[in-house]
C-alpha cells in the first residue's frame, strides 16, 4: 500500500496528534518489578491508594476528587522515583555466592584504576571467567566517584572486547533498554552484517518492545522491516522519523528505490557505515567495489563474505601496492592464505636470487622479498636453512604489522619438521610457532586416594549435597588415621581444604586441630581492607589481577591459599568450590 506516502505532512500530523489525544488517559499496567525486596510494603501502598480513593469518593466534591487524585499520583510518582534502583547484568547473584549490593561500597576511582590495570594483561582462562562473573552478576551501582552510565559503559566494553556474540544477545535479552545499550546493539548489528548475516542483525529488533531514538538503529530497523517484506510498518517508521526532523538523503534514495518509488539506479557507495555500504550494494545490480589500504575492517570482511573480491588470479604482479593490499586483508582473514601464497608462487626470480635467497631478498621491496624467501622455502632441503628463511619470512611479516597473514602456513612448514632435527639455535622458534594441535584430556574423571587429605573423599563434599553431619565424621576419622601415621606431611592444599571445610561449618576435633598449623600466607593489606569493608566486586578484581595470564592449576600454592581464604571469608562457596575442583583433585584421562 503507498496510501501512506501520499498523505502530505499536515494529514499525518492531524492523524498523530489524534492518536496521542486518545491515548493520553490509558495508564498502562507497570511491569512487576523483580528486584522489589520488600513485597509486602508494595501491599501496603496499594491499600492506602484504595482507602484514599474510596474516602475520597465518599466527601469530596468531583473538582476535590480530581485535586486529590492529581495530588496523590504526584506524591506516588516521587516516591517510586526515589526508591528506583537501577540494576544490571546477566547472571543472578545466588548463581557463584554474591550479592547483590557487591558494588554498593565501592569507589568509582578504584574500580577504573584496577580495570585500567587489568586491561593490559592477557588473562588467561581462569582469570577472565572471573572478570565476567564480577562484571555482569546482576548488581546495584556503586555509588562512589563513578556515574551509572560510566559503569554500564566498562560492562559493555568488555562485552565488545570479549567478542562472544551468544553473550551479548543474552545480555540484550535481559537488559532490554535500547538508550542505554545503543553501543552494543549497534556494534552487534554491525559485525552480523560485515559478516553477510543480515537475518542475525534483524534478529536483534525483533526482541527490542521500546521506541528508537537513534538514527542509525532507527534506518537499520526500517530497513529490516523492509527485507522483511513489511513495507507499511516501514513506510510509518520512515514518516514518523522525517515528521521529527530525521534528514538523510542518501537513506532516503535507497528507501525510495527498495520501496519501489524510483527504478532509477543509484550509483552512489557510500563507505560511511556498513549499512550504508550494504544498501549501496543492494540497490545496484552492478556493484562494484576495489577496496584500498584505508578501507574498513569491516567493509573488507563484508566483501569478503560477499564474494565480492577479486579474484586473485587477476593480479597484476607488478602491482605491489595491489599486492601489499590482499597481503593486510589476509592478516585480517579476508583472503585465505593459500590464496596468498599462490600469488608468491608466480613471482619470476632468476637463478642467482634463488640461490642466493639470504643476500637477494634484502635489496627487493617488501612485498617481493617476501615472495622470494618464501620460494626459497619450497624448494631449501637442508633443514636448518628451512628453519632459518622461514624466522626470516616471519620477521618481514611482523615488520609490516601483518604476521597473522604467515599463521596456518608458518604453521604447515614446521610441522613438517622433525623435532629432534632443529638445531638448536632455533628450538625456541619452533616451539613458540609450530602451534600443535592442543590434545584436549578428558578430565572429567576424578580418582579417589583416601591416603591423601585433598584428593579423598572429602572431596565430595563440593561435588554433592553432603551434609555436614557426615563430612565432619569423614574428615575426623581421616585425621585420626593421619595422626597414626607419623610419616604423613600435610600440605599446603590439605590445609586449604581442611580451611574450606571449617569455614562452612564443618567442625574438627581438638585433639587433631595440632596437626596442622596454618602456614603465614597473609592476604595482602589491600584485600583484606576490601573484604574487611564488603566490597565483593573489587576484591574480585584483584583477585582476577593477582591471578593474570596463568591457569589456576599453575598458580604457587601461597598464592592459592590466600585466594581461598579471600573466598572463605566472603562465603563466595559456589566460585570458592569451581576453584578447589581444579586445583586439588587428582584426575585421570578419561578413555573411550
Amino acid at each position: 500500500m503507498k496510501i501512506l506516502k501520499l498523505l502530505n505532512k499536515k494529514n499525518l500530523t492531524i492523524i498523530l496528534s489524534f492518536f496521542f489525544l486518545f491515548s493520553f488517559k490509558v495508564y498502562p499496567t507497570e511491569p512487576v518489578d523483580i528486584w522489589n525486596l520488600d513485597p509486602k510494603k508494595t501491599v501496603t501502598e496499594n491499600s492506602t491508594e484504595e482507602k484514599v480513593e474510596e474516602k475520597t469518593t465518599s466527601t469530596s466534591t468531583i473538582y476535590e476528587m480530581q485535586s486529590e487524585k492529581k495530588k496523590f499520583e504526584i506524591q506516588e510518582d516521587e516516591t517510586l522515583l526515589s526508591k528506583k534502583i537501577e540494576i544490571s547484568g546477566l547472571y543472578d547473584p545466588v548463581e557463584n555466592g554474591l550479592t547483590i549490593d557487591m558494588w554498593s561500597n565501592s569507589d568509582g576511582d578504584q574500580i577504573l584504576n584496577l580495570l585500567s590495570k587489568i586491561q593490559k594483561i592477557k588473562l588467561s582462562d581462569d582469570a577472565s571467567e572471573i572478570l565476567k562473573i564480577s562484571l555482569l552478576t546482576n548488581s546495584y551501582f556503586p555509588q562512589q566517584n563513578i556515574s551509572n552510565e560510566q559503569f554500564l559503559e566498562i560492562k559493555l566494553d568488555w562485552l565488545i572486547k570479549n567478542g562472544d556474540f551468544k553473550l551479548m544477545k543474552d545480555y540484550l535479552m535481559k537488559n532490554s533498554s535500547v538508550d542505554k545499550n545503543e553501543k552494543l546493539i549497534i556494534f552487534l548489528i554491525d559485525e552480523y552484517l560485515s559478516m553477510s548475516e543480515l537475518e542475525k542483525s534483524c534478529e536483534i529488533f525483533s526482541n527490542i518492545k521500546e521506541a528508537i531514538n537513534n538514527n542509525y538503529l532507527s534506518k537499520f530497523n526500517i530497513y529490516c522491516l523492509i527485507n522483511d517484506n513489511k513495507k507499511e510498518e516501514a513506510q510509518l517508521q520512515f514518516d514518523i522519523k522525517k515528521e521529527l526532523g530525521f534528514d538523510d538523503s542518501f537513506f532516503s534514495k535507497k528507501f525510495n528505490y527498495l520501496m519501489e518509488y524510483n527504478e532509477k539506479i543509484d550509483q552512489e557507495i557510500s563507505e560511511k557505515s556498513i549499512l550504508d555500504f550494504h544498501l549501496s550494494h543492494k540497490t545496484n545490480p552492478n556493484f562494484k567495489f576495489v577496496p584500498n589500504e584505508s578501507t574498513s575492517k569491516s567493509i573488507w570482511r563484508y566483501l569478503s563474505t560477499s564474494n565480492l573480491l577479486e579474484d586473485i588470479e587477476n593480479v597484476d604482479l607488478e602491482d605491489l601496492d595491489k599486492i601489499f593490499v590482499i597481503e593486510k586483508a589476509t592478516h585480517e582473514r579476508n583472503y585465505t592464505e593459500k590464496e596468498l601464497y599462490d600469488l608468491y608462487k608466480k613471482f619470476q626470480f632468476n637463478i642467482n636470487q634463488l640461490l642466493s635467497v639470504k643476500q637477494s631478498y634484502k635489496l627487493l621491496s617488501n612485498v617481493e622479498a617476501r615472495a622470494l624467501v618464501y620460494q626459497g622455502i619450497l624448494i631449501t632441503g637442508e633443514i636448518e636453512s628451512k628453519i632459518e628463511l622461514t624466522k626470516i619470512l616471519k620477521d618481514l611479516f611482523i615488520k609490516d604489522g601483518i604476521q597473522n597473514a604467515f599463521k596456518d602456513e608458518l604453521s604447515k612448514i614446521l610441522k613438517e619438521i622433525d623435532i629432534y632435527e632443529v638445531p638448536s639455535n632455533y628450538t625456541s622458534f619452533y616451539n613458540e610457532f609450530v602451534n600443535k594441535e592442543e590434545v584436549k584430556e578428558s578430565l572429567t574423571k576424578i580418582k579417589i586416594n583416601n591416603k591423601i587429605i585433598h584428593q579423598s573423599k572429602l572431596l565430595n563434599y563440593f561435588i554433592e549435597d553432603i551434609t555436614k553431619e557426615d563430612i565432619e565424621k569423614d574428615l575426623n576419622d581421616l585425621l585420626k588415621k593421619i595422626k597414626k601415621d607419623k610419616k604423613y606431611y600435610i600440605s599446603t592444599k590439605d590445609k586449604i581444604l581442611i580451611e574450606s571445610l571449617k569455614s562452612d561449618g564443618v567442625q574438627i576435633l581438638k585433639k587433631y586441630e595440632d596437626l596442622y598449623q596454618i602456614e603465614n600466607f597473609n592476604i595482602p593489606t589491600d584485600i583484606q581492607f576490601l573484604i574487611d569493608n564488603n566490597e565483593i566486586g573489587l576484591v574480585l578484581l584483584r583477585l582476577v589481577e593477582v591471578i593474570g595470564q596463568d591457569e589456576i592449576r599453575d598458580i604457587g600454592s601461597e598464592t592459592l591459599y590466600f585466594i581461598i581464604s579471600a573466598l572463605n571469608q566472603l562465603n563466595i562457596d559456589p566460585l570458592r568450590n569451581k576453584i578447589l575442583l581444579k586445583v586439588l583433585p587428582l584426575k585421570v584421562k578419561k578413555y573411550n
